[in-house]
């Protein structure tokens, strides 16, 4: 359904297909569900209605500032993922009150976030091991290398493609939630790859090597103009500190650390 299609009119089955397009799409969503209602009220217990990231509405709970006030609220859902009860008294506009039905409703807000996407650029042993993990641990999961040959046969992604940097991020759209994993070969590579990582939104960048090798890299990006700004984005080395040896320790301590990024300031 296109922009122009999106109806008030929508019945509660046509609202749940939309809702399940929408996320499969990568979409954020709220789901708006009117679970409880006394006296007067302009729709029943179990009218439906989306609310999408832009703020427009699929469906309706009733209208006016209620309805308006909903919206504001799936806003601030978008931005935690928390899910809540909203009680509305339909009584009084002068006193603040939504809507002068007579009546109360309690609407339950229900987030519907896009799975997070890790991008792993490497192909190797470690590439290996970070995408089985990740994997295992829900995240979506997109593998890239520019070498035909060590692409064949790796398992645990989602997404396997080949080829440069620019042709995958032609293909993958990385958003705020999302996460770069580099572990590259050479210096080299992270040099020619950062420069179109940092033009994304991903949430994190993260550089697998010693602190020497990120110097290296990080001493000519800004020679290349890349700002310490910009650069502060990277992380590098990547992973927490765990002493990590084994490509299946150093996944852990790289899945471990984004763990840590996505959960914090959530609880």
């Amino acid at each position: 359904m296109n922009e122009k299609g999106l109806s008030k009119g929508m019945n509660e089955t046509q609202i749940l297909n939309e809702l399940n397009r929408l996320v499969s799409s990568g979409e954020t969503v709220v789901l708006a569900t009117v679970v409880e209602t006394s006296r007067s009220v302009p729709r029943h217990s179990g009218t439906k209605m989306l609310v999408l990231s832009n703020s427009q509405q699929l469906g309706t709970i009733g209208g006016g500032e209620m309805e308006a006030r909903v919206i504001r609220e799936a806003s601030a859902c978008m931005d935690d993922g928390a899910s809540r009860l909203l009680n509305y008294e339909l009584v009084d506009p002068m006193a603040g009150d939504p809507g002068v039905c007579g009546g109360t409703v309690t609407i339950h807000l229900e987030p519907y976030m896009p799975t997070t996407q890790i991008l792993i650029i490497g192909c190797g042993h470690v590439g290996k091991a970070v995408a089985e993990l990740a994997s295992w641990l829900g995240y979506f999961v997109i593998a890239t290398d520019d070498r035909e040959e060590i692409a064949e046969g790796f398992t645990g992604a989602d997404l396997l493609l080949t080829g440069s940097i620019e042709s995958t991020l032609e293909q993958v759209s990385l958003t705020n939630r999302d996460h770069v994993v580099a572990v590259t070969r050479n210096a080299e590579l992270d040099i020619q790859n950062l420069p179109h990582l940092l033009n994304t939104d991903a949430k994190s960048i993260g550089v697998m090597g010693s602190s020497r090798r990120w110097e290296t890299t990080r001493s000519s990006l800004k020679s290349s103009g890349i700002s310490d700004e910009e650069l502060k984005r990277v992380i590098s080395p990547i992973g927490l500190d765990l002493g990590a040896e084994t490509p299946q320790e150093i996944a852990l301590s790289i899945l471990s650390q984004i763990i840590e990024q996505d959960n914090a300031g959530s609880s």
